[in-house]
Protein backbone atom coordinates (compact mmCIF):
# COMPACT_ATOMS: atom_id res chain seq x y z
CA UNK A 1 0.00 0.00 0.00
CA UNK A 2 1.17 3.15 -0.75
CA UNK A 3 -0.01 6.82 -0.78
CA UNK A 4 -1.62 6.90 -3.76
CA UNK A 5 -3.67 4.20 -3.14
CA UNK A 6 -4.81 5.94 0.10
CA UNK A 7 -5.44 9.03 -1.60
CA UNK A 8 -7.35 7.93 -4.06
CA UNK A 9 -9.57 5.92 -1.22
CA UNK A 10 -10.00 9.39 0.45
CA UNK A 11 -11.18 10.92 -2.42
CA UNK A 12 -13.61 8.28 -3.07
CA UNK A 13 -15.02 8.36 0.32
CA UNK A 14 -14.23 4.81 1.32
CA UNK A 15 -13.54 5.02 4.72
CA UNK A 16 -13.30 0.89 5.86
CA UNK A 17 -10.64 1.10 2.87
CA UNK A 18 -8.54 4.15 4.26
CA UNK A 19 -8.88 1.88 7.61
CA UNK A 20 -7.45 -1.55 5.97
CA UNK A 21 -4.78 1.08 4.33
CA UNK A 22 -3.27 2.70 7.93
CA UNK A 23 -4.16 -0.58 9.50
CA UNK A 24 -1.41 -2.00 7.57
CA UNK A 25 0.82 1.11 6.66
CA UNK A 26 0.13 3.96 10.00
CA UNK A 27 3.05 5.53 8.32
CA UNK A 28 1.18 6.83 5.33
CA UNK A 29 -1.09 9.15 7.80
CA UNK A 30 2.25 11.54 8.12
CA UNK A 31 3.41 10.86 4.56
CA UNK A 32 2.72 13.84 2.53
CA UNK A 33 -0.25 13.70 -0.81
CA UNK A 34 0.82 14.57 -4.43
CA UNK A 35 -1.23 18.02 -3.10
CA UNK A 36 1.96 18.42 -1.08
CA UNK A 37 -0.41 18.63 1.69
CA UNK A 38 -1.17 16.07 4.67
CA UNK A 39 -3.74 13.12 4.22
CA UNK A 40 -5.26 14.68 7.24
CA UNK A 41 -6.13 17.35 5.84
CA UNK A 42 -6.86 15.89 1.84
CA UNK A 43 -9.57 14.40 3.63
CA UNK A 44 -10.97 17.77 5.21
CA UNK A 45 -10.55 19.59 1.60
CA UNK A 46 -12.75 16.95 0.29
CA UNK A 47 -15.08 17.08 3.20
CA UNK A 48 -14.56 13.73 4.04
CA UNK A 49 -15.02 14.24 7.95
CA UNK A 50 -15.11 11.02 9.52
CA UNK A 51 -12.05 9.50 7.24
CA UNK A 52 -10.18 12.71 8.83
CA UNK A 53 -11.24 11.76 12.21
CA UNK A 54 -9.75 8.16 11.33
CA UNK A 55 -6.82 9.74 10.01
CA UNK A 56 -6.32 11.06 13.16
CA UNK A 57 -6.14 8.40 15.08
CA UNK A 58 -2.91 7.25 13.06
CA UNK A 59 -1.58 10.46 12.66
CA UNK A 60 1.42 11.64 14.87
CA UNK A 61 1.65 15.03 16.24
CA UNK A 62 -1.32 17.30 14.21
CA UNK A 63 0.21 21.06 12.89
CA UNK A 64 -2.12 23.68 14.36
CA UNK A 65 -3.46 23.76 10.71
CA UNK A 66 -4.58 20.54 10.67
CA UNK A 67 -6.06 20.53 14.42
CA UNK A 68 -8.44 23.75 12.97
CA UNK A 69 -9.01 22.25 10.48
CA UNK A 70 -10.55 18.89 11.16
CA UNK A 71 -12.03 20.61 14.32
CA UNK A 72 -9.75 19.33 17.27
CA UNK A 73 -9.76 21.99 19.53
CA UNK A 74 -8.55 20.58 22.51
CA UNK A 75 -5.14 20.38 20.45
CA UNK A 76 -5.28 23.57 18.65
CA UNK A 77 -6.26 25.73 22.10
CA UNK A 78 -3.14 23.79 23.57
CA UNK A 79 -0.81 24.68 20.40
CA UNK A 80 -1.74 27.99 20.60
CA UNK A 81 -1.01 28.35 24.24
CA UNK A 82 2.63 26.89 23.56
CA UNK A 83 3.09 28.86 20.48
CA UNK A 84 0.78 31.94 20.80
CA UNK A 85 2.81 33.91 18.37
CA UNK A 86 1.77 31.01 15.41
CA UNK A 87 -2.18 32.24 14.85
CA UNK A 88 -0.90 34.24 12.34
CA UNK A 89 0.69 31.65 10.74
CA UNK A 90 0.13 30.43 7.53
CA UNK A 91 0.16 26.47 6.03
CA UNK A 92 2.21 24.68 3.14
CA UNK A 93 -0.94 25.81 0.87
CA UNK A 94 -1.37 29.46 2.15
CA UNK A 95 -4.40 29.70 4.93
CA UNK A 96 -4.42 30.77 8.13
CA UNK A 97 -5.69 28.82 11.09
CA UNK A 98 -8.50 30.96 11.57
CA UNK A 99 -9.20 30.84 7.72
CA UNK A 100 -9.32 26.85 7.90
CA UNK A 101 -11.56 26.77 11.42
CA UNK A 102 -14.15 28.99 9.48
CA UNK A 103 -14.17 27.23 5.96
CA UNK A 104 -15.22 23.85 8.11
CA UNK A 105 -17.52 25.70 10.46
CA UNK A 106 -16.09 25.04 13.41
CA UNK A 107 -17.40 27.89 15.29
CA UNK A 108 -16.10 26.96 19.02
CA UNK A 109 -12.51 26.89 17.59
CA UNK A 110 -12.62 30.23 15.09
CA UNK A 111 -14.03 32.22 18.48
CA UNK A 112 -11.46 30.96 20.33
CA UNK A 113 -8.87 32.01 17.89
CA UNK A 114 -9.86 35.05 17.26
CA UNK A 115 -10.21 35.71 21.46
CA UNK A 116 -6.53 35.04 21.33
CA UNK A 117 -5.26 37.61 18.07
CA UNK A 118 -6.01 35.68 15.16
CA UNK A 119 -6.47 38.57 12.43
CA UNK A 120 -9.96 38.58 10.78
CA UNK A 121 -8.86 40.72 7.96
CA UNK A 122 -5.94 38.19 6.92
CA UNK A 123 -6.33 36.66 3.54
CA UNK A 124 -4.80 33.52 2.24
CA UNK A 125 -1.27 33.86 0.84
CA UNK A 126 -1.53 31.42 -2.28
CA UNK A 127 -3.44 33.60 -5.25
CA UNK A 128 -6.62 32.90 -4.48
CA UNK A 129 -6.85 35.89 -1.86
CA UNK A 130 -9.32 33.97 0.67
CA UNK A 131 -10.38 35.63 4.12
CA UNK A 132 -11.87 34.55 7.00
CA UNK A 133 -15.25 35.84 6.20
CA UNK A 134 -15.42 34.26 2.55
CA UNK A 135 -14.69 31.06 3.98
CA UNK A 136 -17.17 31.46 6.62
CA UNK A 137 -19.51 32.63 4.10
CA UNK A 138 -18.89 29.74 1.48
CA UNK A 139 -19.55 26.98 4.65
CA UNK A 140 -22.91 28.52 4.69
CA UNK A 141 -22.09 29.67 8.59
CA UNK A 142 -24.46 32.29 10.16
CA UNK A 143 -22.94 32.65 13.52
CA UNK A 144 -19.11 32.32 12.11
CA UNK A 145 -19.75 35.18 9.88
CA UNK A 146 -21.62 37.14 12.35
CA UNK A 147 -19.01 36.66 14.91
CA UNK A 148 -15.98 37.57 12.26
CA UNK A 149 -18.35 40.93 11.18
CA UNK A 150 -18.93 41.89 14.91
CA UNK A 151 -15.08 41.90 15.13
CA UNK A 152 -14.53 44.08 12.48
CA UNK A 153 -14.15 41.98 9.27
CA UNK A 154 -14.41 43.95 5.87
CA UNK A 155 -17.81 42.58 4.61
CA UNK A 156 -16.83 43.98 0.87
CA UNK A 157 -13.63 42.23 0.39
CA UNK A 158 -13.19 40.83 -2.71
CA UNK A 159 -10.79 37.09 -3.37
CA UNK A 160 -9.74 35.96 -6.80
CA UNK A 161 -12.35 37.02 -9.70
CA UNK A 162 -13.44 39.53 -7.76
CA UNK A 163 -15.90 37.09 -5.60
CA UNK A 164 -17.18 39.32 -2.45
CA UNK A 165 -19.47 37.94 0.62
CA UNK A 166 -22.79 39.25 -1.15
CA UNK A 167 -21.87 36.94 -4.42
CA UNK A 168 -21.52 33.73 -1.84
CA UNK A 169 -24.49 34.73 0.05
CA UNK A 170 -26.81 35.16 -3.16
CA UNK A 171 -25.36 31.98 -5.04
CA UNK A 172 -26.49 30.21 -1.61
CA UNK A 173 -29.83 31.39 -1.39
CA UNK A 174 -29.47 31.94 2.03
CA UNK A 175 -31.31 35.66 3.29
CA UNK A 176 -30.56 35.48 6.57
CA UNK A 177 -26.36 35.68 5.89
CA UNK A 178 -27.55 38.42 2.86
CA UNK A 179 -29.14 40.47 5.47
CA UNK A 180 -26.54 40.38 8.13
CA UNK A 181 -24.03 40.85 5.58
CA UNK A 182 -26.09 44.12 4.34
CA UNK A 183 -26.37 45.26 7.93
CA UNK A 184 -22.83 45.22 7.79
CA UNK A 185 -22.65 47.78 5.07
CA UNK A 186 -22.31 45.23 2.25
CA UNK A 187 -22.49 46.60 -1.06
CA UNK A 188 -25.13 45.26 -4.06
CA UNK A 189 -23.29 46.95 -6.60
CA UNK A 190 -19.96 45.10 -6.47
CA UNK A 191 -19.43 43.46 -9.60
CA UNK A 192 -16.92 39.98 -9.98
CA UNK A 193 -14.32 40.18 -12.90
CA UNK A 194 -16.91 40.17 -15.90
CA UNK A 195 -19.74 42.10 -14.45
CA UNK A 196 -21.75 39.51 -12.14
CA UNK A 197 -23.59 41.36 -9.48
CA UNK A 198 -24.84 39.30 -6.33
CA UNK A 199 -28.52 39.71 -7.85
CA UNK A 200 -26.98 38.25 -11.32
CA UNK A 201 -25.82 35.20 -9.33
CA UNK A 202 -28.67 34.52 -7.20
CA UNK A 203 -30.97 34.59 -9.98
CA UNK A 204 -29.01 32.32 -12.15
CA UNK A 205 -29.39 29.77 -9.14
CA UNK A 206 -33.25 30.56 -9.63
CA UNK A 207 -33.49 32.72 -6.28
CA UNK A 208 -35.32 34.97 -8.05
CA UNK A 209 -36.95 37.24 -4.61
CA UNK A 210 -33.21 37.45 -3.64
CA UNK A 211 -32.33 38.75 -6.75
CA UNK A 212 -35.02 41.01 -6.78
CA UNK A 213 -33.68 42.60 -2.90
CA UNK A 214 -30.40 42.95 -3.97
CA UNK A 215 -31.96 44.40 -6.95
CA UNK A 216 -33.49 47.38 -4.90
CA UNK A 217 -30.61 49.33 -4.72
CA UNK A 218 -29.50 49.42 -7.75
Amino acid sequence: MDIAQLEEQIEAGNLQAVKDILMNNPALANTLTSHKISPLLLACYYKKQEIADLITEFADDLTLFEACAVGKFDTATLLIFQKPDSINDYSDDGFTPLGLACYFGHEELAKFLVLKGADVNLASKNGFNVFPIHSAVAANNFNITKMLLDKGAYPNVCQKAGLAPLHTAAQLGNIELIILLLEHGAEVSLRMEGGKLPADLAAEKGFNEIAEILRDDD
